[in-house]
């Protein structure tokens, strides 16, 4: 890969995932890099042993599966060094260990992933992390909520379910004349639509498990970091003794090759189909920050450089008492989508939303919110599929 490296710098997006994390030359000219599993990894003397002055050392230090893979995402992302983790919630709660400790406080949007808030609720208050959740629009407000104690600031963009979007180099500027370390959850944007670091964030975060995986059959993390954090980021992942197996590891490797003609497919039948939903009369509002109509799209425009598969849609129910009964006969009418969690996979997906946990950013009063993850299947036919959604939830 060295040899390619100055020509894939300039190269697009979809000859560079074809050609990122693999060494073909190291492993006698086979183009995919072998899956190594590894716990004890030997040393040739006992000076080596001591010194472990080699690659190796052990198996939760990285094989050269699970390399492969951190430098493909290093090259995506411009990061100085990237971990991998078994999931998408110990990519977020890892650097949040990293970089916090009793008495500090922590920033964290309030439109932030479900379970990395529960992990916050739980976990860093026992440690004696105080916790505060901010509006996701706050921009460079966010400056006035920043203590002599604020350590981190924690972005999602866009948010969880509802799609807000952070102004995010107004917040990294903010944070960083305060010292605070700015970590972000991309995993919607993908590096190929949204690059963080670029944007000053010091920590990105990813779910590999969605669009670098691709098939709902894998569950990984990354976390990637600039110079200055990496090497703290790096000391408390191997501290912490968690790290992505290598057969995981070579699955992410296999599904990057196809993101971009997938994502490209994705963004297309999302917008169609949330453009469509747009002019139903059966829909109060469409969650999506591509379309010109959302409040965030102004930001969305500047900063990305395209939009992923997963969207919200604000069901027009007149009478609070039936969101739950309209949210359930839309959902139970769908053949084509599937009722799961997750999302970017080749599938589609449907669920409703609950936001009972929100402070600040609160939940759409109009109806319950219904979140489509658009998958790889024909246009046509998820719009007949949601059309027999609507009119199940107008019957009932």
């Amino acid at each position: 890969m060295k040899d390619k490296d100055p020509i894939l710098q300039n190269a697009g997006i979809n000859t560079r995932l074809s050609h990122v994390g693999n060494s073909p030359l190291d492993f006698h000219g086979f183009v995919n890099p072998p899956v190594v599993r590894a716990s004890t990894v030997l040393f040739p003397n006992a000076r080596t042993m001591e010194t472990h002055d080699q690659k190796y050392t052990y198996g939760t230090r990285g094989t050269p599966t699970t390399d492969a893979l951190c430098e493909a995402i290093d090259a995506l992302e411009g990061s100085a060094g990237t971990v991998i983790v078994p999931s998408g919630l110990a990519a977020v709660t890892i650097p949040f260990l990293a970089f916090l400790s009793a008495g500090d406080h922590a920033l964290m949007v309030d439109s932030i992933y479900g379970p990395s808030r529960h992990f916050c609720d739980t976990m860093l208050k026992r440690l004696g992390v105080e916790i505060e959740y901010y509006d996701p629009l706050i921009g460079a407000g966010i400056e006035q909520l920043i203590r002599p104690n604020t350590k981190l600031v924690h972005t999602e963009a866009p948010g969880s379910n509802t799609f807000e979007m952070q102004d995010i180099p107004a917040i990294t500027a903010a944070a960083h004349r305060h010292g605070c370390v700015v970590t972000m959850d991309n995993t919607w944007a993908t590096p190929l639509y949204f690059k963080p670091l670029d944007h000053g964030v010091d920590i990105s975060i990813h779910a590999v498990t969605k669009y670098p995986a691709g098939h709902s059959d894998i569950l990984m993390g990354t976390v990637s970091a600039n110079e200055k954090h990496w090497k703290q980021l790096l000391d408390a992942h191997g501290q912490l003794g968690i790290c992505g197996a290598p057969d995981d590891a070579y699955q992410v490797l296999r599904g990057l090759r196809t993101m971009g003609v997938r994502l490209e497919r994705h963004q297309e039948s999302a917008l169609a189909i949330a453009e469509w939903l747009e002019g139903r009369e059966e829909v109060a509002r469409v969650l999506h920050p591509a379309l010109p109509s959302f409040p965030g799209h102004e930001i969305w425009k500047r900063d990305f450089k395209g939009a992923s598969g997963i969207f919200s849609f604000v069901l027009a129910v007149d009478d609070p008492q039936k969101f739950k009964v309209k949210a359930h006969a839309f959902l139970d009418a769908l053949r084509i989508f599937g009722l799961g969690y997750s999302w970017g996979g080749f599938e589609s997906l449907a669920l409703q939303v609950n936001l009972n946990d929100r402070r600040v950013a609160k939940a759409p009063t109009e109806g319950p919110v219904l979140r489509l993850q658009i998958g790889l299947e024909d246009v046509a036919d998820l719009k007949a599929d949601i059309e027999k959604g609507l009119a199940a939830a107008k019957a009932a």
